[in-house]
């Protein structure tokens, strides 16, 4: 089934079974990790946001870290 098709049958359905389908949709998307652009209430922050957020900051500071590791500093080695 092509996305053509999809729209075409979409369209046919009556107002109520769209509106399931669209609520389908959001939920394959939030459990796949597609999230749309919905605004979230109350300033809720999205698995990605936060993600992103947790990054950044276990990150903070790390490009002015002084300390320069040789292969001497290695446990071990890859051969």
């Amino acid at each position: 089934m092509g996305y053509a098709e999809l729209i075409e049958r979409l369209q046919a359905l009556p107002q109520d079974k769209q509106a399931e389908v669209f609520d389908f949709v959001e939920f394959l998307s939030a459990r796949c990790g597609t999230e749309s652009d919905a605004v979230l209430a109350h300033g809720d922050w999205t698995d990605a946001e936060s993600s992103r957020m947790a990054m950044a900051q276990a990150l903070r500071g790390i490009e002015a870290d002084p300390v320069a590791y040789s292969r001497n500093d290695l446990r071990e080695q890859w051969q």
